[in-house]
């Protein structure tokens, strides 16, 4: 596994490049994405660098808990309770991911079909 983080995440986390924090602990940190797909649409990263799933140790088990912990509180201070909110995490360029830097996305206030993609 890869221990230097050269993403755009481990540069929002060093403070080298901007962002607009919701949320921030000694181990997550929470920001509006840049590119927004939805009205609400929120990154939740852990500030210790796991490129995803595939990269996962039983040692984080209690640090991916608390990005699910964080992702329901910031939806419930973005407003989300009632109409509800997705959370999703993608593994893999083939999906989607395109910051290779494990991230919670929390999106809502608008409709969503299902299946997505």
């Amino acid at each position: 596994m890869t221990t230097e983080n050269n993403t755009i995440f481990g540069k929002i986390i060093r403070g080298e490049v901007p962002s607009e924090k919701v949320y921030e602990d000694d181990d997550v940190l929470a920001f509006k994405d840049l590119n927004p797909t939805a009205p609400v649409h929120i990154l939740v990263i852990p500030k210790k660098y796991i490129v995803n799933l595939f990269d996962v140790e039983e040692e984080d088990a209690e640090l991916l808990g608390k990005l699910l912990l964080v992702a329901g509180k910031v939806a419930s201070e973005q407003g989300l309770e009632e109409d509800g909110f997705r959370t999703v995490i993608n593994n893999g360029a083939g999906v989607g991911q395109s910051v290779f830097h494990i991230h919670v996305h929390i999106l809502g206030g608008r409709d969503f079909s299902w299946p997505p993609g």
